[in-house]
């Protein structure tokens, strides 16, 4: 195995392409998987829409139920607790081949699956994931995460819900009030996070739940909300509900770790959540663009629709892209934790926690992409797309959630760059001798020699890295400038983490379809080449932009002018690519195969 980059890395280490792995690397075992998910489904979900859309919450419980019975719901639980014991590839990709159907199974899934059962898995003691995680593993019983309360929302650890020891020290009595809690009206145990007396932390508390002996806890209505209509979703009351001690999940005070680090799987799986709807919502556009005409022509043939297509389709591969490599660096990840001597409960937690900040980039990206993916959808529909007897309406109210959960996007966008500088402090990455190097070429006297830019890529991944010199000049200078105070300066945050976001996800395109052309042929790629060169003129664009924005704004006199011309050199292309050329190829594919086929 390659030398294995650490979290964030990727900023300062060249990645090569033979080291990334892609979904053109399936083992027969993940193919046969994606195949089964995929038929269910079909089978299953798809069919169902409609009674989705009208709130039938029975029949989302139901089909979870299925899920369970053919093992979907145990992919990544340890055999020894009833589950399949696959890798974290296998994970995503039951994630992602299981959640396209409709929003509300999908996040009934993902919250079962994640968050639900996640904690007992990773920080429960061994009688506590004997006593609960088979019966999670296999939808006898079904599990909810409660942890957001009407104070507390992105501020995770501000809750109220309290927890009392008994004056015989044998059980907590919980009071408080959660919302906005998946899953709670099926539920057979939840993952309760309250304070106990004074505490800086919350604790985690595994709480069962039974209808008719409901011990102190009752449920609100069913919130009626935007999309995932069928997906269960209420506040949850405690009242002297009583938990005994050796229900308490890990350590006193440890709450608030569970919390993020189970958001950090989330945040993965969720990603990977929003990756086969953006594949079915174009094949459905482009389905559509086929067929329907205006001025006797198919609309496929024009080019205001063709642009559309282009960039839903390269949005949807790029994101693959990214989700499979980072999915791929946490499984190996794990799998020299378990070879050091680690328990598989560690060795997955730990392996989460070093990819934390790649995990909250693709949250951010994927879930953006899904919405502007779905809007173009309705766009391309025109007038029909705005109706509910066509299925991009419910999919773009579907979407709209995924920038909200598993914390918003500009909670995770402070994040990536604030886990970066953490990373950074501790030793972990590198990031102040190449951010000096950075300093010091922008005094040096640049190179006017063009390169031999003959080779696939070669000047592709020259600007990468020249993305990533701009990455680590601004946020460089930032953290000079306001060191230990940089977290109260969020729009340079945002600003520093969209270059992040950016870089990472161009990059993992590239280095996908380079090896694919390595191995298949150039000539099998070229829709695919066409899609890496895109997004990266994209997002050469967009970091061009946010650059400028931090630059300005932090910057003043000589050293503003210096930054700004630093910014130019690290964004110049030597060979401009024709922009329409590459979206046009990819439209051409997309129409002849009349659907998403990369």
């Amino acid at each position: 195995m390659a030398d294995l980059l650490r979290g964030g890395q990727f900023l300062v280490k060249e990645t090569k392409c033979e080291d990334v792995f892609t979904p053109e690397d399936f083992t027969e075992e993940q193919k046969m998987m994606k195949e089964a998910v995929s038929e269910f489904n079909d089978r299953e979900i798809m069919p169902h829409k409609a009674r989705f859309e009208a709130k039938d919450y029975a029949l989302t419980e139901e089909v979870m139920r299925k899920a369970g019975e053919l093992g979907f719901l145990g992919v990544s639980v340890p055999e020894a607790y009833g589950g399949l014991g696959m890798g974290f590839i296998s994970t995503t990709l039951t994630c992602d081949y299981i959640s396209s159907g409709t929003g509300s199974f999908s996040t009934a899934f993902g919250a079962h699956t994640g968050i639900g059962t996640m904690p007992i898995t990773l920080y429960g003691t061994e009688a506590q994931k004997q006593k609960y995680v088979p019966k999670l593993a296999t939808g006898e019983w079904f599990g909810a995460y409660c942890l957001t309360e009407p104070g507390a929302g992105s501020d995770a650890n501000s809750g109220k819900t309290t927890a009392t020891l008994s004056e015989d020290g044998t059980h907590y009595k919980l009071n408080g009030q959660k919302m906005w809690i998946s899953n709670a009206g099926f539920c057979n145990i939840m993952i309760v996070f309250a304070r106990i007396e004074d505490d800086k932390n919350i604790t985690g508390f595994i709480v069962e739940y039974d209808k008719n002996n409901a011990n102190g806890i009752t449920l609100g209505e069913e919130e009626h909300k935007l999309g995932i209509r069928a997906s269960s979703t209420r506040q949850v009351f405690y009242n002297d509900t009583i938990v005994p001690i050796e229900n308490m999940l890990s350590a006193r005070g440890n709450g608030f770790k569970i919390a993020m680090n189970a958001l950090n799987i989330g945040r993965i799986k969720l990603a990977a959540a929003c990756l086969d709807s953006q594949r079915r919502v174009t094949s459905i556009a482009v389905n559509y663009a086929n067929e329907r005409k205006q001025f006797k022509t198919a609309i496929s043939e024009f080019g205001a629709i063709k642009m559309k297509l282009a960039e839903m389709a390269t949005n949807a591969y790029v994101g693959e892209s990214a989700s499979y490599r980072a999915a791929k660096n946490i499984e190996d990840r794990i799998a020299l934790r378990e070879a050091e001597g680690n328990t598989h409960q560690e060795a997955e937690l730990k392996g989460v926690e070093e990819y934390a900040i790649e995990c909250s980039i693709l949250k951010v990206a994927v879930s953006e992409d899904v919405q502007a993916c779905a809007d173009e959808g309705i766009q391309i529909f025109g007038g029909m797309g705005f109706s509910e007897e066509t299925p991009m309406e419910s999919a773009w109210r579907d979407a709209r959630i995924a920038r909200i959960y598993e914390g918003t996007n500009e909670i995770n966008r402070l994040l990536s760059v604030g886990m970066l500088v953490k990373k950074a402090m501790k030793g972990h990455v590198d990031l102040l001798n190449p951010a000096m190097a950075v300093g010091e070429e922008l005094l040096g006297i640049p190179s006017f020699d063009t390169p031999d830019y003959s080779e696939l890529f070669s000047e592709e991944k020259q600007i990468v890295a020249k993305l990533k010199k701009v990455f680590l000049m601004v946020a460089g200078s930032a953290i000079q400038k306001f060191g230990t105070e940089l977290e109260e300066h969020q729009q340079l945050l945002t600003a520093a983490s969209n270059i992040l976001i950016e870089t990472y996800m161009a990059e993992s395109a590239i280095l996908r379809t380079e090896k694919n052309a390595k191995r298949f042929g150039e000539d099998s790629q070229k829709e695919q080449i066409a899609m890496s060169q895109l997004y990266l003129y994209n997002a050469v664009d967009i970091i061009i932009k946010n650059a400028k924005e931090g630059i300005v704004s932090f910057a003043e006199g000589d050293e503003q002018r210096m930054m700004l011309m630093g910014l130019k050199r690290f964004t110049k292309y030597a060979n401009q690519p024709n922009v329409i050329g590459l979206r046009n190829m990819i439209a051409e594919k997309l129409k002849a195969e009349n659907k998403y086929c990369f």
